[in-house]
């Protein structure tokens, strides 16, 4: 039975639908992974432990375990194992992308600065190091600006800055938060802030599958709330696109070059695009399939889902047609509205009443502290739907969210679990 070795960060959303998929296909599963989470469904012989933020030492550990236990593929799900994942299939002789294009995807300044080289419109941008002086920087910006992380996704520390002293405050928190999360003191790029020209527009994101280097899209999402800052929190996405036939070409052929500049030849794409009258713009393109739960809203011919279809390439399996139903679907990434703790999320089965409404995950547990962005790295949970239209998706992703109560406590949950006197509920 061909083995996958299945590359994880200790928190992931995405470990469920690879191992289901796995099944599916009937392959045997490694996971590799720095520490074993308590709820990682697997048994601990299936488990490799590995060093996934430093690529090579992680490839001459599975150097090493091949020569007992042969591995047929491996794949990354989020940024960080994806440079590792690019780096063990080299180290094994597996069909790759090179360390350098997938890096060079992870890392917003290497990625602006390839895709200017060939003429990709990407914003004008800046980079400045986290301890260096945000008085003197923001005199230097021009505004309105976008202040990021050179590595984090799912718009963690992206905050827009409208003058000087927004950008000073902006910068901070963003430095802030990188050392909170123990970034800086073990990686170089997160020693650096990125600082871009504030593109306006409308934004989409765009799935693909490379193999080989031939682009192949697999599915459009519009992103109908508007993302203007000063965060920039991903609620909405919804395919297909409602964007003309020309436009959305516009964004294919966008992503194809972008991947070709990266250096990218092989496995999924995600992409991020802004369009306004100066045309199209690359916001990211990652080396990995889109996060979170989002990816149920996504099946391809005889049912299989993007987790699948995502293995069989990397096996070198054939692949069905890559045609999907032509029934529209989307998913809500819930926000977090305000810091403190979970008490309970009321409502949830008046949400999943809504028609059309096919799914309601919340991911976060009673008693958990809470954050939301740009500081936050997680959301509440996934609302998924389906309908005939991307408009009637859209209204009842919006209806169900709305029949939604959480409520937050600002001390832990008591014993009882009554709301505390410092509780406050949110209706969306």
């Amino acid at each position: 039975m061909p083995r996958l070795l299945l590359l994880l960060p200790t928190t992931t959303y995405r470990a469920e639908a690879f191992l289901e998929a796995a099944r599916r296909v009937q392959v045997s599963v490694t996971i590799g992974i720095e520490r074993v989470p308590e709820s990682l469904p697997v048994a601990s012989d299936d488990v490799l432990l590995l060093d996934v933020r430093h690529p090579q030492t992680a490839a001459q550990t599975v150097v090493e375990f091949v020569q007992h236990h042969p591995i047929d593929a491996v794949i990354g799900v989020d940024d960080v194992t994806a440079v590792t994942a690019a780096a063990v299939a080299e180290a094994i002789g597996l069909p790759h992308n090179s360390v350098a294009s997938v890096t060079a995807a992870r890392n917003k300044r290497q990625m602006r600065e390839l895709l200017s080289r060939e003429g990709i419109p990407v914003p004008r941008h800046k980079v400045f190091p986290l301890d260096g002086d945000a008085r003197a920087f923001a005199k230097l910006i021009v505004y309105p600006c976008v202040v990021k992380p050179l590595i984090l996704s799912a718009s963690c520390g992206v905050i827009r800055a409208n003058d000087e002293q927004e950008f000073e405050n902006a910068f901070h928190r963003v430095g802030t938060l990188l050392i909170n999360l123990n970034l800086a003191a073990v990686d170089e790029q997160a020693r650096w802030i990125l600082v871009e020209d504030f593109v306006p527009g409308i934004e989409v994101a765009l799935e693909g599958l490379l193999t080989k280097g031939v682009f192949q899209p697999l599915a459009m999402f519009d992103k109908p709330d508007p993302l203007d800052g000063p965060y920039f929190e991903e609620t909405l996405y919804i395919t297909p696109s409602r964007l003309s036939s020309d436009l959305q070409q516009q964004v294919v052929d966008c992503a194809d070059r972008t991947a070709k500049a990266l250096g990218l030849r092989e496995g999924p794409v995600h992409g991020e695009f802004r369009l306004n009258e100066n045309g199209v713009w690359v916001i990211e393109m990652a080396a990995r399939a889109i996060g979170g739960r989002c990816s149920r809203t996504l099946d391809f011919s005889s049912g299989i889902s993007l987790e699948e279809l995502i293995l069989r390439h990397s096996l070198q399996m054939p692949l069905p047609p890559l045609t999907r139903p032509k029934q529209a679907a989307g998913v809500m990434m819930l926000p977090i509205p305000y810091s403190g703790r979970l008490h309970e999320v009321r409502g949830q089965a008046e949400a999943k009443a809504v028609p059309g409404v096919v799914e309601l995950t919340i991911t976060a547990e009673p008693g958990e502290e809470l954050i939301p962005l740009p500081e936050g790295t997680r959301y509440l949970g996934f609302l998924l739907a389906r309908g005939q239209t991307p408009e009637d998706v859209e209204r009842s992703l919006r209806e169900a969210h709305q029949r939604l109560t959480v409520v937050i406590s600002a001390s832990p949950p008591t014993t009882d679990r009554s709301p505390s006197p410092h509780s406050r509920a949110m209706r969306f």
